[in-house]
């Protein structure tokens, strides 16, 4: 029975370009109906891309999964006909479009929920000097120039090619250099 009641993580199928349309009109119906208890959270997931345009560097954010939108909820009769029954949405993913939850692994890689156990303890500060240990980047150093903890993002300076490089990375692909 706790199963049953517990929320749980789901797939929403939406026209492309609408994720974040149909994630206000949800989050409105929700609170215009009270059901915060039923559906709990409704998320776009996005990643910060570098684009060099015209020679300059712009970071934007770029859907991780375009035409999908991610949804907490305990499925019931009146939540799921509230998610279905928005405009945008074509249906659940899952068979015959019937609500298949998400294993907590996938929820976890998405990055969607974001558990206490996975904070993570950084001994980084701005100014300190830092080796990049993975991703496109990795064997150069830097100097960090800001912190984002929420986010779990450090912008750093890297000098690439003969001139200072902005990026912005991630905690775990960076490690602190020993003077």
């Amino acid at each position: 029975m706790s199963e049953q009641e517990q929320a749980r993580w789901y797939v929403i199928h939406t026209y492309s370009g609408h994720e974040n349309k149909v994630k206000a009109t949800i989050e409105k119906a929700v609170q215009s109906r009270g059901m915060e208890d039923l559906i709990q959270n409704v998320a776009v997931p996005v990643e910060d891309v570098v684009e060099t345009k015209n020679g300059k560097e712009k970071i934007r954010q770029r859907k991780v999964f375009p035409g999908y939108v991610l949804i907490k909820m305990i499925v019931t009769d009146e939540s799921w006909y509230v998610v279905r029954n928005t405009k945008g949405v074509t249906g659940f993913v899952g068979p015959n479009s019937k609500p298949v939850a998400l294993t907590p692994e996938e929820v976890e890689n998405m990055g969607v929920e974001k558990t206490e156990t996975s904070q993570a303890i950084i001994d980084l500060s701005i100014g300190d000097k830092i080796e990049v240990t993975s991703g496109p980047f990795i064997g150069f150093s830097g100097t960090i120039e800001g912190i984002n903890p929420e986010k779990k993002y450090l912008k750093v300076n890297i000098s690439m090619f003969g001139r200072e490089t902005p990026l912005e990375l991630e905690f775990a692909q960076v490690k602190k250099q020993n003077d």
